[in-house]
């Protein structure tokens, strides 16, 4: 089953192989050249959903009623999606951003509310929550973009990534419900980018 459900998964990558989903607009990684801490932040505010653009608002009363709509779940089941919801957006997101960011980090460390000279910003504009039906899945979809900015003044923005409807396949352990694939999705933005700090940094 899992053989089959990464096999969807290749495929529907690989349809998208040519399209750049994460892509240096503007400066360069050089400041942190010489850093050992660089703070992170991800920020999920007015986030919009979807391929019609609905608010957060509004896909969270949609998702209300599939739950309390399916005769199996009720209002427990609810209560219990949307607590963790929030915990997703208020600690998963970051601690997984940082995951993927740290996971080849050797002489630098990425850290949430560190004093550090530099902070790397996460915005979150528009996120496909992707789905799962048994067998075969969609993951999550993200738009955003990532800033380097100094901590102390972060109208000083030293670099800019632009995030297109990134959807890098990036596990299989958390594709059940979307908060986890955009979790998962959180992680593999940090791999990624962290490459691509690294490659920067030569």
């Amino acid at each position: 089953m899992k053989k089959l459900l990464l096999l969807v998964f290749i495929v529907i990558m690989t349809t998208a192989f040519g399209q750049e989903k994460m892509k240096l607009v503007s400066g360069d990684f050089g400041a942190l050249k010489d850093q050992t801490e660089v703070n992170v932040e991800v920020k999920f505010e007015n986030v919009l959903f979807m391929k019609e653009n609905i608010t957060e608002a509004q896909y969270l009363e949609n998702r209300k009623k599939q739950v309390l709509d399916n005769p199996k779940r009720g209002l427990t089941a609810w209560n219990e999606w949307i607590g963790e919801w929030e915990k997703y957006k208020k600690e998963n997101y970051i601690d997984r951003f940082l995951k993927g960011l740290n996971a080849s980090s050797k002489n630098m460390s990425f850290k949430k509310e560190s004093p550090a000279k530099y902070t790397l910003i996460l915005n979150t504009k528009w996120v496909f929550p992707g789905w799962h039906a048994g067998l075969i899945a969609m993951p999550t979809a993200m738009s955003g973009d990532i800033q380097l900015v100094e901590t102390g003044n972060p109208s000083v923005v030293l670099a800019t990534v632009e995030l297109n409807k990134y959807d890098r396949f990036s596990g299989m352990d958390v594709t059940v419900m979307e908060y986890g694939r955009l979790a998962a999705a959180y992680e593999s933005v940090g791999k990624v980018l962290a490459r691509q700090i690294r490659k920067n940094l030569k």
